[in-house]
This record gives C-alpha cells, sequence and structure tokens, in this order.
C-alpha cells in the first residue's frame, strides 16, 4: 500500500511540475476593437473587402476568411466567397480550414517548451532518442529500372536542430522536388502529409530513419518531413500522445477551441472542402496519394507534427499574438521571452532566403534588406503557410497580426497572398 501511494505521489509531481505555468505578465485574450483605437485605418482596411472581391469575381479563388489584429485587438475579421461552390454554401468567419505547414511552427513550439524543461540540447543527436537513425546515409547513386540506390555514411549525426531548421537532409516524399526521394520513399511506404489509414506517426518515422539523405546534415536546406520526426520525438520526451500534449499544453491555454488533428463530430460540418478549378469551375478535389476527408474520416491515428492540423483564422492568431506577447498569453505562459528570442534568430545563416530573410527555429524572418523592399513587413516579421493555400504574419515591431485562409490546390493564379500582408502594411495610421 506504501509503494502504491508513493508511485500515485510521483505520478502527481510530474504532472505537476509539466502542467503549464502562470505568468508574471497578463496580456488579455485577443479582443475586437476598432482600427483607429490602434493607429490603423477603416478606409484603407476596406480596401482588403475590394481586393479580396475582385478577385473572387474573376474567378481566382472560391472564397477567403482574413483577419488583421493589433495591439491585442481584432479589427478585421471578414469571410467572402463560397465554402463550397457545389452546395452553394457561403463562408463563415469561423469555417475551420487544414493549415497543413502552418502545423510546423506549433509543433516546434512543442519541442521548444520541452527543451526550456531541461530535457535535451538542441545539438544532440536525434537518435540519442530514436535510436532508428544512428548512421544515416547520404543518397549516392539511384537506378530508375528498378528503384536500388546507393550511399555513403553522413559525415554527421542529424540533430534536433538540423530537424527544427529543415536542414537534416531527410526529404518530403510526394511533393519531393527529387523524383529519386519521391520513388524511395514511396516505395518504403512513408507516409506523407496526411492520411485516413490506420497508422502513427512513430510507425512512419521509424521507416523513414533507414531512408537515404539529400545531402549530409547542416549542408544545405531542404524542406522535409523533419517535423513529422519531431512529433514523434514529442511523444517519445513527453509520455503523451502528441495530440494529447498539444491540446493540453498549447491549445487548451491559448483558447484554441477549433485546432485538431481530427476534428469532433459537431465541428465537422465548418470544414471547408479543398477545391480546384475545372473548366473554370471550382469542384471538390478528388483523392490522389492522400484522401481529403482525412480530418474527419478514417482511422484518426496518424498526428503529422508537419502537416496534420485543421484550425481558424482566430484560433491561429491567438497562437501568433502569444509570440508577439514574448510567449504569454492571458497569464499563461507557453514560453519564456529569452527562449521566443532564440526561435526567432536566424538558423540556417544563408542557407535560406537569401538577404532578405532566413530561417529561424519555427518560421521565415524578415531581415532588415526584407523591410527595405517592401511589402514583407517590418525587420523581425515571422510568417510561413500551408499547403492547401493558407498563410499567416506576425510583425513584432508594429504589433500587427495577419491571418488569411483559402482551402484550393492545383494550378492558381492567386495574388491575395501578397496583396493582403503589403496591404494590411499600408493601413497603419499612426
Amino acid at each position: 500500500m506504501k509503494k502504491f501511494f508513493q508511485i500515485v505521489f510521483f505520478s502527481v509531481l510530474t504532472l505537476a511540475v509539466q502542467a503549464q505555468t502562470t505568468s508574471l505578465q497578463e496580456s488579455k485574450n485577443l479582443t475586437i476593437g476598432s482600427p483607429e483605437s490602434v493607429g490603423m485605418s477603416s478606409e484603407r482596411l476596406a480596401r482588403l473587402d475590394q481586393m479580396f472581391e475582385s478577385v473572387i469575381d474573376n474567378n481566382q479563388i472560391p472564397g477567403a476568411v482574413a483577419l488583421v489584429a493589433k495591439d491585442g485587438k481584432i479589427v478585421y475579421h471578414k469571410a467572402f466567397g463560397m465554402a463550397d461552390n457545389s452546395l452553394n454554401r457561403e463562408l463563415k468567419k469561423d469555417d475551420i480550414f487544414r493549415i497543413a505547414s502552418q502545423t510546423k511552427a506549433i509543433t516546434s513550439t512543442a519541442v521548444m517548451m520541452l527543451w526550456e524543461e531541461g530535457k535535451f540540447r538542441l545539438d544532440d543527436p536525434i537518435s540519442k532518442y530514436i535510436p532508428e537513425f544512428k548512421n544515416p546515409k547520404v543518397l549516392k547513386s539511384f537506378h530508375y529500372s528498378d528503384t536500388t540506390y546507393s550511399t555513403v555514411p553522413a559525415a554527421q549525426e542529424i540533430t534536433i536542430r538540423h530537424l527544427l531548421t529543415h536542414t537534416s537532409g531527410l526529404g518530403y516524399g510526394m511533393i519531393d522536388s527529387d523524383e529519386r526521394m519521391k520513388m524511395i520513399y514511396q516505395k518504403a511506404g512513408v507516409t506523407d502529409l496526411f492520411t485516413t489509414k490506420e497508422i502513427t506517426i512513430g510507425e512512419s518515422v521509424k521507416k523513414l530513419a533507414s531512408l537515404p539523405l539529400h545531402h549530409n546534415p547542416g549542408d544545405k536546406f531542404t524542406y522535409s518531413e523533419g517535423l513529422d520526426v519531431l512529433g514523434y520525438f514529442v511523444e517519445v520526451i513527453s509520455g503523451q500522445p502528441f495530440d494529447e500534449f498539444l491540446r493540453e499544453r498549447i491549445f487548451e491555454p491559448l483558447e484554441m477551441k477549433d485546432t485538431w488533428f481530427y476534428l469532433p463530430g459537431k465541428k465537422a460540418s465548418r470544414l471547408v472542402p479543398i477545391q480546384h478549378k475545372v473548366g473554370g469551375t471550382w469542384e471538390h478535389f478528388p483523392i490522389t496519394f492522400y484522401d481529403p476527408e482525412y480530418p474527419v474520416k478514417g482511422a484518426k491515428s496518424f498526428f503529422s507534427g508537419g502537416a496534420g492540423l485543421s484550425s481558424t483564422v482566430v484560433d491561429y492568431a491567438n497562437f501568433l499574438q502569444m509570440y508577439l506577447n514574448g510567449g504569454e498569453l492571458n497569464g499563461e505562459r507557453i514560453l519564456s521571452r529569452t527562449t521566443v528570442n532564440s526561435i526567432l534568430g536566424n538558423q540556417t545563416g544563408d542557407l535560406f532566403g537569401g538577404e532578405d530573410h532566413f530561417f529561424s527555429l519555427a518560421f521565415r524572418v524578415v531581415t532588415q534588406k526584407g523591410e527595405i523592399s517592401g511589402g514583407m513587413g517590418s525587420e523581425g516579421t515571422f510568417s510561413w503557410g500551408g499547403y492547401f493555400n493558407t498563410q499567416y504574419f506576425a510583425d513584432p515591431e508594429e504589433n500587427v497580426i495577419g491571418v488569411l485562409m483559402k482551402q484550393t490546390q492545383g494550378p492558381v493564379d492567386d495574388p491575395t497572398g501578397w496583396k493582403f500582408q503589403q496591404m494590411v502594411g499600408a493601413s497603419i495610421d499612426d
């Protein structure tokens, strides 16, 4: 009996140590405010209405939901066009979108939360925690006739930092730029992006670990499944399923109530279908190497750290506001301000982006030259996007957030991304 209570006490103590901490700071949740109250022009923000309506009228996109916040106040939040053209369903402001690679920054945040607890060092080899990655190899030659290949030993082990910064040498299967990698990943049965099949992220990552790299770790920036590896890494380090960790440690504290890998039944009707243009008409995107209905059907067991989440513009704005606040929102301390500074620092040198921007531990970040070039925000503005045409930016100097969500695939002539950020910046009137 004494041993039983010791186990219970230890378990409770462990949970207490790992629970999210309160903060000495207590910024408020995002609230609705007028543009003028935060130094923005209503007249200039209204130009966004005209821009979105024009692009939809020209059949360049079926619809969009956009949000702008400044100084913790939502000053613009509107829906335009259609969620589902075939059903004549109009978009609503609280509709849910597959955010794909916007998942990556959330996974990076989870990793850094565990780093703050002293669980590991960023330059630790990932094989220390996932042994299957020991002794990585680099692709040397490939035979298209039978998909066999040869390798050479990598110059060094893959580190956690390499995975966070897409410099590990891993590839991205079906969306990889190298046809050889596509064939190698497909033959090995690596699950790319999303799936309705009954497979776990751990099972897929262990298959990935045995495959050759594009290049030696640290040599180049190659967009990859590294954040899927880190989703599984979070499970290994925390002892929790990845979805539970995110819900308890990030989504609930930040009140991201509509952000899920797989939507609860009562939320499923708000999911926006993926559409593509067929002969000038917007239609549902078909099943290809993935089923577009993965967030609401299938086994619901694959928690992709690189691409699996669905969310709303408000939920994602909460996440970004936490970063603008130096890691805190509504008195909940997700990350230390010092950790946020490290995350937003240049981690890739000149391997990514040239002089206008660099890659951090989670985001694309604008340099001073990028600010001067125009349309990219102030120096330090961080951003990224998703496979289904979603995107965001957050400008720490102006304390401005922009989130824009659409759900399209295939070739589209869509200028809303650059127009949105450029026009939001031009609406600052203080």
